[in-house]
């Protein structure tokens, strides 16, 4: 191992090639930061999302309009115009622009959040910082579903848009803030901008959810903030078992159950390859450059990353699903009603995730085959999509990692490949570069409250990101 060692580190070196330098601020544009009072700021919007977690936006049924609504309200108090665009009875889009102070010399800058929440058990929560209450504790914390996912972000967009219309920021671009609907369910709101609005919007560049900077994500003392650029694919498949039905009280070979559990088994035995995305790789070196020592050198080379650390990414089901097709039973439909009927037809929800360069039908075939030799299995399509990806090598990339990392020597900023999907995935294909970043710093206990119980984020975050947000929005757009 030793000699193994020796002998590729020698090739890693010979191979390295020295990483570019931090992309500097644009000279002046602090100036337009510098000038605001955050502490205020902060104070301001945290009320203001307090406001907005108390709008009951819940998806199923959604009701969009009522949070594309707040929003508008909001931004009209400064004069902000903004268009509520309804897509499906009670069910609207958010569309608010600023114009750049001359001819624009690019594709606007959009911001993008959505407005719909996924359901909360109101019980679980405690009373008084319910799902709905967005309350302000004596900590400073404000709780409410979507306080991660994502009426957070989507509060810190309006007031970036608030802040650059009050600092009188001259705009060299257009900047766009775009509040959906139905992002946790069908996409419906983003499909109906794609479809029916893009040719006026036609976003150069978009920062939507996705990363998150994580605090001791790989090593203690160590905050890691991931911008998304690239995003799993889905294929989402019903897979369903025929046989004859009968009576419950006599087991029969061959019965739809019983050949339901068979393919089951046969996908639960699934091994597909891992494959480490090159967003993964970058991530990784920027890490080891700055914890340094051995750890860092392997870090920083992709040829001993694949040699020393797949093997702990693969032992780790969050890490696993970064680099691998992952396909799982979700929830079950069948046909039976009672104990002792056994229905002709049961069948499996199966969620597939797939990583860039697979396609849905590769990965159809590739089940269809594994249960192949199971009598009367057949699998229906009900959502494909391929997965896409962004270059990280861009000026809004650079601004979003360098201000959300400022001066910090315990944190760094770089690509990730997110393994779920978010609305960017609607926007890439019409030609935007497209990246996840919340720039909110939590805890590990903090994160796994998005989708559960006990959804909070704290003012400090709130204000932090505003001035992140706001910051590398400016390094983009304000006219020299």
């Amino acid at each position: 191992m030793t000699n193994r060692l020796a002998l590729l580190s020698t090739l890693a070196l010979s191979c390295a090639t020295t990483p570019p330098p931090p992309t500097p601020a644009p000279a002046g544009v602090d100036r337009f930061g510098d000038g605001i009072d955050w502490a205020k700021a902060g104070e301001e919007a945290s009320l203001a999302l307090s406001g907005y977690l108390q709008v009951d936006t819940f998806n199923p049924p959604g009701n969009e309009t009522r949070g594309a609504q707040y929003l508008a309200d909001l931004l009209a108090k400064d004069g902000i115009e903004a268009q509520v665009v309804e897509f499906a009875p009670g069910r609207s889009n958010l569309i608010a622009r600023l114009k750049a102070s001359g001819a624009p010399k690019d594709k606007p800058v959009c911001l993008l959040s959505h407005t719909d929440v996924v359901p909360a058990e109101a019980e679980a929560w405690p009373k008084e910082t319910g799902p709905l209450s967005g309350a302000i504790d004596q900590d400073g914390v404000i709780w409410g579903r979507g306080a991660l996912d994502m009426k957070g972000m989507g509060l810190i967009e309006a007031m970036t848009l608030v802040w650059l219309k009050r600092a009188n920021v001259p705009l060299s671009r257009d900047v766009i803030l775009l509040a959906v609907g139905d992002e946790e369910v069908d996409n419906l709101g983003m499909k109906h901008l794609v479809e029916h609005h893009w040719p006026e919007l036609d976003c150069g560049v978009l920062v939507n959810e996705g990363g998150l900077g994580v605090k001791n994500l790989l090593f203690e003392g160590q905050t890691v903030f991931a911008v998304s650029v690239a995003e799993k694919g889905a294929l989402w498949l019903k897979m369903t078992a025929s046989g004859e039905a009968g009576h419950g009280s006599t087991p029969v070979p061959q019965r739809a159950p019983t050949r339901l559990i068979e393919a089951m088994k046969a996908l639960s035995g699934r091994q597909p390859p891992p494959q480490i995305h090159a967003s993964l790789y970058e991530l990784l070196r920027r890490i080891g450059e700055q914890k340094g020592g051995v750890t860092g050198f392997i870090l920083q080379r992709p040829t001993l990353v694949n040699w020393f650390v797949t093997g702990k990414l693969m032992a780790k089901p969050p890490t696993r699903a970064g680099i691998t097709n992952t396909c799982q039973v979700t929830g079950f439909d069948g046909k039976g009603s009672a104990p002792n009927v056994i229905p002709s037809q049961v069948a499996a929800i199966i969620d597939c995730r797939l990583l860039p360069g697979t396609t849905p039908e590769t990965v159809l075939a590739e089940l269809k085959e594994l249960t192949k030799h199971v009598e009367g299995i057949d699998f229906e399509v009900k959502n494909s999509d391929a997965a896409n990806e962004s270059t990280w090598e861009d000026p809004f990339f650079d601004a979003l990692a360098r201000r959300a990392v400022g001066t910090r020597t315990d944190a760094i900023a770089g690509p990730v490949l997110s393994p779920g999907y978010t609305d960017s995935l609607l926007a890439r294909p019409k030609g935007t570069k497209a990246y996840g970043m919340v720039p909110f710093e939590l805890s590990q206990e903090e994160l796994a409250t998005m989708h559960g119980r006990n959804e909070r984020v704290s003012k400090q975050n709130v204000t932090r990101g505003l001035e992140v947000l706001f910051r590398a929005v400016v390094d983009v757009t304000a006219a020299p």
